[in-house]
This record gives structure tokens, sequence and C-alpha cells, in this order.
């Protein structure tokens, strides 16, 4: 749908280690880009955004940032708009004045609570206390793997093949192999 030009999608991924990949700048400068790629009719938007700023040289902050996504979200008469952000676990949880992770979860319930109709959002992340209070209320559909049986059977299969196929394991006794494969196995947290 998006290479024949009837939806926008939108992607970020956090990672703890990559500085760039995991804070909320990080995640509207790449919306906001690969956005500005997808679509005519944002044009005006970033026009605006851009002339706002001093044509590039002024920097714009994060609240410039997220109105601008939401400007964009909002164009009127333009195809679905697909954004998925996943890892949102990886993003740092910090002590003091609102933490990277909650200023995404704030963002998040923002984008959600516009109640756009050509939006879908899609959030994937480990469920900790903190991302659960904020996306269980917003989720339309919400699905689960963290304690599926299979979801673990998975994981430890895995890790029972490569136990199994790594030649510096070969020469292991099979309890120590079978340490290994239940101790990642359960520390795995389903992921």
């Amino acid at each position: 749908m998006r290479k024949a030009g009837l939806a926008s999608l939108a992607f970020f991924y956090f990672d703890i280690m990559h500085d760039k990949k995991k804070d909320l700048r990080n995640l509207l400068s790449s919306l906001l880009y690969q956005l500005y790629d997808q679509s005519d009719s944002y044009l005006n938007v970033f026009s605006n955004f851009y002339s706002a700023h001093r044509r590039g040289s002024q920097y714009p902050s994060d609240a410039a940032l997220i109105q601008c996504l939401k400007d964009i979200l909002s164009c009127p008469g333009q195809s679905p708009i697909y954004i998925l952000v996943d890892g949102v676990d990886e993003c740092p949880r910090t002590s003091g004045r609102l933490s990277p992770r909650e200023d995404v979860l704030t963002l998040i319930e923002e984008l959600v609570g516009l109640y756009l109709p050509n939006l879908h959002v899609c959030i994937s992340s480990r469920p900790g206390m903190d991302i659960k209070a904020i996306i269980d209320p917003l989720a339309f559909h919400s699905i689960s793997l963290h304690d599926e049986r299979g979801q673990m059977q998975e994981i430890i299969d895995y890790v029972r093949s490569f136990v199994g196929s790594n030649p510096g394991m070969r020469n292991w006794t099979v309890e120590d192999k079978e340490l290994v494969i239940d101790e990642l196995s359960q520390k795995a947290d389903g992921m």
C-alpha cells in the first residue's frame, strides 16, 4: 500500500545500545523524516515548519516537533498512516523529571488521543508496569506473547539448537549444556 501511494508508513525501533535510538527526539525526527518522503500532502506542513525555524538554522524544540507530527497526521483527506514503534521498553527510565520513556509514552498517548480515523498506531514492548499503565487503556487490540507457551518453547528450541551446533560447546558435558539451555531460556523473559 505504501509503495502504491495508498498509505504512509513510519517505524522506529528503540535500542538501548545506540544513543540515536533511545529517546523522544530521535523518535520524532525519524518519524517526520520518513513521512516527509511519502506524501505531497505533507509538504505545506514541512514548508511552514522549515520557515518557522529560520529556514533550518533554528533548532526546533521537542514540542515543536510534536506539533509538526500532529499537524501532518491531521492533514485532511489523506490516506491511512501507520506508525510502528518497537522496543519501548528499551527506552531508558530515569528518576527525576520525566524520563525518556515517560516522554515517549506521553507522545503515544497524545497521538492515540487525537482519534484520527486514518491513523493506525502499533506499539510493541515487553510489559513493564509503567508501559502497561499507559498502553493498556489505549489498546484497541492487544496481543501478548510474553506468557505464551509457544513463545517460550520457541526460545527453548532456539537455545537448544544453538548450544547443539556451536563448535565451542562441542566438548561440554550434557549436564552443562542443559544448564545453559535452562538458564538462558528462563532468563529470556519472553524475548
